[in-house]
């Protein structure tokens, strides 16, 4: 019984992390959904920038203490660890479902080329981005990444499967290339605006410090592996500086 549930819940997990992530795309821009970035708001918090700022912060929270060991650690005595990451997907789609419903619309505009070559290009930039995203995940183990193999392998055999350190493609030119992706895709606004640039700067900060911690769970997971990693290939920026 348990096993069936294990895989129920990891396609759950999995449908509601792939669909909280296309909403979220098309909410940054601007296409297709009820409410987009620059959307009235649905209910008035008050000051824009600050409430705005605080949804980043308790989207960015979640996605970097559940992801800790120390905090698996914990978790994993209540939550049984072959569902441990899809329960982790379950979380991420309550928080950007948190993020987009409660964003205050900061409409100000910056700069406008929609609608221009530049625009075009910039949408494509855009979309180009999450193409890296989505590519770089698959190159890894999109499905680990996500939990369904891990739901998968418990309820085949009870265990939630192994990890292993893999560097194809992408992973010889930057260690991190889905937050590559994310950030090109953040930068890359045929419309800026208060709201878009607010997002882009708080999110940019996030990854920059959550990859620090990041690598030093990798470092203690992998050992030496990802010690002789670092120092070939640049973490975020391609054929940046290596070791950093």
């Amino acid at each position: 019984m348990a096993r069936i549930f294990y895989l129920l819940y990891g396609l759950v997990g999995y449908m509601a992390a792939v669909g909280a992530l296309v909403y979220l795309i098309l909410f940054i821009a601007g296409f297709y959904v009820p409410k987009t970035i620059n959307s009235p708001a649905l209910v008035d918090l008050g000051p824009a920038w600050l409430i705005n700022t605080l949804l980043i912060v308790i989207w960015s929270l979640q996605h970097s203490v559940m992801a800790r060991p120390g905090f698996k650690a914990t978790w994993t005595k209540f939550v049984p660890e072959p569902v441990e990451r899809a329960t982790y997907c379950v979380a991420t789609a309550l928080v950007t479902w948190i993020l987009v419903y409660y964003w205050q619309p900061m409409p100000n505009v910056i700069w406008d080329v929609s609608g221009s070559t530049l625009g075009t290009l910039l949408l494509a930039v855009y979309l180009l981005g999450w193409v890296v995203v989505l590519a770089s995940s698959f190159m890894i183990n999109h499905f680990h990444l996500f939990g369904l193999q891990q739901a998968f392998s418990g309820a085949r055999d009870g265990t939630a499967g192994e990890h292993k350190f893999v560097t194809p493609l992408l992973y010889k030119i930057v260690r991190h290339p889905i937050q590559l992706g994310v950030l090109i895709s953040l930068w890359a606004a045929p419309t800026l605006t208060e709201g878009r640039l607010l997002l882009a700067v708080v999110f940019t900060i996030y990854i920059y410090v959550g990859l620090r911690y990041e690598e030093k769970d990798l470092i203690e997971y992998f050992g030496d592996e990802y010690r002789a990693y670092k120092t070939k290939v640049s973490k975020i920026i391609p054929f940046g500086p290596k070791g950093k």
